[in-house]
């Protein structure tokens, strides 16, 4: 058995088991990625611990490769995940997200509902979790549904597809972010180029939901239940009632509530414009990064949204907030660790060699990794970690430019929704979708198309970005 074969057989087995024990036992994904790391690292013939040579050269061993992988990815992720979530907190109890939601509808106009919602969704998701973000506007969408007699299930889930769409492709989520750090992309640029690939997907997904909310018709009834019955056009009704709707709500104005996110997204924007351009100014250089910013935008949400509440109420949203994120960066720092272990160990360079070898266009390679992974795992946060840090091995040894390489892994981590992804049951179980093949047609049918659009936008672009 040759070397590379060793390599790539300890690789597949690592992956292999980290599925099994995600999929099948107790063992959290953590664990299972740090497992992974040992499995893939021994078989590959890395030392278990540092090892130094008689000219006093170092072996790296399997222990440090994993410290050094986990620190590093958190180093430049940990932090801005941390203020997205407090953010992202702000926005939700302090009524912001919900003015934002409302005065989208309202931009978009009558009988465009689907539309407002998806762009609703499209910008939410951005500070916001996505299955957090369901919670929140479930009760906009029902109130929508009755207002103009339009299905809830068309209404919810374009609201959906926009969430889930910068969710796994537009920074500073923390999909979209840890791809761009593992694989060396400006997160300015994967701003940019994350939120243009998701417009025809989202156009096409927003499409589909009102095809199928005519075929899926489903109001919610006074009692908190759903009344499903056969569509008929005179179901439907003005949207009048929605301004009084937003009449009876004490909310933030609409630039207080859209400050803290538009704000960062500018300074970050403006920085990589300007470097692009080869304009450096070190002010906006300091400004511009990640961090900064998100900390700017985290600062007007406090004392733009919240600064006559009580400061341990804002402190505890806040708090709040950022327990959800122990177990993200505990993952993405193990998915670090996996790819710095299969960079030390040699085992990338065996992967590009058998990549190179298979019949498939090379952007396609991280979106399949991505979407084996969503499939096993259900996670898209996960999925695109893993995703990068296998990708990271393959730079230099496939001739994609990094950026398409990471928008490839979060397009492939949008691909498969189904039984073992959190967010399915979520959205299912709020709009009242039992039936199980009514759920394949939703949830699943929907991250499918989105992907398949983007898998279309992936090979024109790879055309023109080397």
């Amino acid at each position: 058995m040759s070397e590379s074969t060793r390599m790539m057989i300890g690789l597949i087995l690592g992956i292999v088991i980290m599925v099994i024990l995600v999929s099948k036992t107790k063992v959290h994904t953590f664990i299972a990625l740090l497992a992974a790391c040992c499995i893939a690292g021994i078989i590959g013939g890395m030392p278990l611990v540092d090892v130094t040579l008689e000219d006093e050269s170092k072996i790296t061993g399997l222990v440090t490769a994993i410290q050094d992988g986990f620190g590093n990815t958190l180093k430049s992720t940990g932090i801005i995940i941390g203020l997205g979530v407090m953010m992202g907190g702000i926005l939700e109890k302090s009524g912001a997200a919900e003015r934002m939601a409302y005065s989208f509808i309202k931009a978009v106009g009558k009988k465009k509902e689907e539309w407002a919602l998806a762009i609703t969704g499209w910008f939410i998701s951005i500070p916001v979790f996505a299955d957090s973000a369901i919670v929140i506007f479930a009760p906009l969408c029902k109130a929508i549904s009755k207002v103009t007699g339009k299905s809830l299930i068309g209404l919810a889930l374009a609201m959906a597809a926009g969430l889930q769409l910068t969710h796994c492709l537009v920074p500073p989520t923390p999909g979209p972010t840890t791809a761009a750090s593992m694989l060396g992309v400006d997160v300015g640029q994967m701003i940019i180029f994350g939120a243009l690939i998701s417009i025809p997907m989202l156009i096409i997904a927003v499409l589909y939901c009102q095809r199928l909310g005519k075929k899926i018709y489903q109001i919610p009834t006074d009692d908190g239940g759903f009344e499903r019955k056969e569509f008929k056009q005179e179901y439907i009704k003005s949207m009048e009632e929605l301004d009084s709707m937003i009449g009876q709500k004490e909310l933030p104005g609409l630039w207080m509530s859209i400050a803290p996110i538009v704000i960062p997204l500018v300074l970050i924007l403006s920085n990589t414009i300007l470097g692009m351009a080869g304009m450096k100014l070190a002010v906006l250089s300091f400004l511009g990064s990640p961090i900064i910013a998100l900390a700017i935008g985290t600062l007007l949400a406090i004392y733009g949204l919240m600064a006559k509440d009580d400061t341990k109420e804002v402190l505890g949203i806040m708090d709040d907030a950022i327990k959800s994120t122990g177990i993200i960066m505990l993952i993405t720092g193990a998915g670090g660790s996996l790819g710095n272990v299969i960079k030390v160990s040699g085992i990338g360079d065996a992967l590009g060699e058998a990549v190179m070898a298979l019949p498939l266009p090379a952007i396609l390679i991280p979106f399949i990794i991505a979407a084996l992974m969503r499939i096993a795992l259900g996670s898209a946060t996960v999925a695109i970690t893993t995703a990068a840090s296998l990708s990271a091995s393959l730079m230099g040894v496939i001739a994609v430019s990094p950026l398409l390489m990471a928008i490839s892994c979060c397009v492939g981590a949008i691909s498969f929704s189904y039984f073992n992804d959190s967010g399915f049951w979520v959205w299912n179980g709020m709009f009242g979708v039992t039936e199980l093949k009514d759920q394949i047609r939703c949830k699943t049918a929907i991250s499918l198309i989105m992907a398949g659009v983007g898998i279309v936008e992936l090979l024109i672009l790879s055309i023109f970005m080397h």
